[in-house]
């Protein structure tokens, strides 16, 4: 009894060191700023608090929830880096909260490992991984699984009906979480007979399409619907959905995914050897699949396109570390502590540096000069035009209260397939917005996403045209150029 006792004991010290990498990490986090896309979804978010239609005054491909959230953030806690900081540990949490529910049938190591590992995977992103939109849908992917679980268990119509509601919610969020409430959808209906079972895909169903269905009705309600339709259709599926995808597959912390797959493969393997495969198993297992469509279908090689699949392997990933060890301690057991014990080592390694990189410092310190630059040379009403992605530009305009003469908050659809109508359309949108209200500043950043420099607007000859004759180089900084308006131009 006490040799067995040792050896569960042993199952325990990775969940030890990766509560040590939490609280390490956890603490170095504690200053990150707001920075990359997150200002952008928060500039969006105020000036829809200002009266502004999304999609008809705010050209952008995310989808309402993720607007919609950031606005609860900016109402609740502020718009401050402190308030975000707040929000990403709050959320963090919740999702780990939920990865030890699903897991909580397989033991307490099971439901704290899971929940550590999601933590650790999460602050050793660094600062530009807090609040992306795939982090954001992991809680409502993780609460629809859950509900079905749940309901399977022990008839809980209820945590159903949450469950539907919250995935609901997650593809307002990012579309794509509808594959997996298809998934879900399919599960409830096996077998198709029985009258519970028809009440269970109602149900699901029903709280499923409730609030994607309450954001259309708002669109349509502010004028918004159409707007989003072209960007959709128009626009983000035809182009966008190509753009920047990798000449070469790339995994950001690929060093990470050996060793959770080493250690996925031994506790589902043993799972089905040991037949003690449940629904709530087959729940988790098609939230994995998911989570690799997720990655492998959005094509970009995204770091934070991996977020579902690695919520969902937090799940599986500690499950079956107790089982293994009283069955099979040498020959499974010793491997999978092995992988868990190398993983703990390399989130703690890669997030130590990850948390102190001083990009992240380079690109805050980036928006602090431009709102200096800005500020000083503006005059009541004065609009400022931004042509930049994701470097600090909108961030800056946020700090400043500022808005723009235009709807467009990035330049990058400007410079891809400019052979295409809806490119032409949108360039001659563009200038006529500067036009009509000319801005006091227009500021060009020097880097171009996916590519190019700042000459990147030689191929736009009409926005040439327009800075050569009405406006002046005020500042050429290293990063960006800021334009001045000329008097009586």
């Amino acid at each position: 009894m006490t040799d067995l006792r040792g050896v569960q004991l042993v199952g325990w010290l990775p969940v030890v060191g990766l509560a040590g990498v939490v609280l390490y990490v956890g603490w170095l986090s504690l200053p990150w700023p707001l920075i990359h896309d997150a200002p952008i979804l928060h500039y969006v978010a105020w000036r829809i608090s200002q009266g502004a239609v999304p999609y008809r005054d705010l050209f952008d491909m995310n989808f309402p929830g993720a607007y919609l959230l950031h606005l609860v953030v900016l109402k609740t806690l502020g718009g401050g880096d402190t308030a975000w900081r707040l929000f990403d540990l709050l959320w963090l949490a919740l999702t780990s909260w939920l990865v030890a529910a699903l897991a909580r049938p397989w033991g307490r190591l099971a439901a704290i490992g899971g929940a550590l590992f999601f933590a650790a995977y999460h602050l050793g992103g660094g600062a530009w991984q807090a609040g992306q939109r795939d982090f954001l849908l992991c809680p409502f992917l993780l609460a629809g699984a859950l509900g079905v679980a749940r309901w399977n268990e022990r008839g809980e119509g209820g945590a159903l009906l949450v469950g539907g509601l919250a995935l609901g919610a997650g593809v307002t969020i990012k579309p794509h979480a509808a594959v997996f409430a298809l998934a879900l959808l399919l599960l409830l209906a096996m077998p198709a007979s029985g009258a519970s079972r028809r009440r269970a895909v109602a149900t699901f169903a029903g709280g499923l399409l409730a609030l994607p269905l309450a954001i259309v009705a708002w669109l349509a309600t502010v004028g918004g619907l159409g707007a989003w339709r072209e960007i959709v259709f128009d626009y983000l599926l035809p182009l966008y959905s190509r753009l920047g995808r990798p000449d070469s597959w790339t995994v950001y912390r690929w060093s990470l995914w050996p060793f959770i797959a080493v250690a996925l493969a031994i506790s589902i393997g043993h799972t089905l050897a040991a037949r003690r495969l449940t629904f709530r198993h087959v729940v988790v297992l098609v939230g994995l699949g998911y989570g690799v469509l997720h990655h492998v279908g959005q094509g970009k090689g995204w770091e934070y396109h991996l977020y579902p699949l690695a919520a969902f392997a937090a799940v599986l990933l500690c499950s079956e570390v107790a089982a293994v060890l009283r069955a099979r301690p040498a020959v499974l057991g010793a491997p999978l502590v092995a992988a868990l014990a190398i993983l703990t080592v390399l989130l703690g390694r890669t997030g130590a540096v990850t948390a102190d990189a001083h990009w992240i410092w380079d690109k805050e310190r980036l928006v602090r000069v431009l709102s200096f630059d800005l500020e000083g040379g503006l005059r009541p009403g004065d609009l400022v035009q931004v042509l930049d992605t994701s470097d600090g530009g909108v961030h800056a305009l946020l700090r400043l209260g500022l808005v723009e003469p235009t709807r467009f908050l990035y330049d990058f659809h400007f410079f891809h397939d400019t052979d295409r109508p809806v490119i032409r359309a949108l360039r001659a949108e563009f200038i006529a917005g500067l036009d009509l209200a000319p801005p006091r500043f227009i500021v060009l950043f020097r880097r171009g996403w996916p590519s190019g420099r700042e000459a990147r607007i030689k191929g736009f000859p009409e926005l040439v045209r327009l800075l050569a004759d009405r406006y002046a180089i005020a500042v050429g900084r290293p990063d960006y150029i800021l334009y001045v308006k000329r008097d009586g131009s």
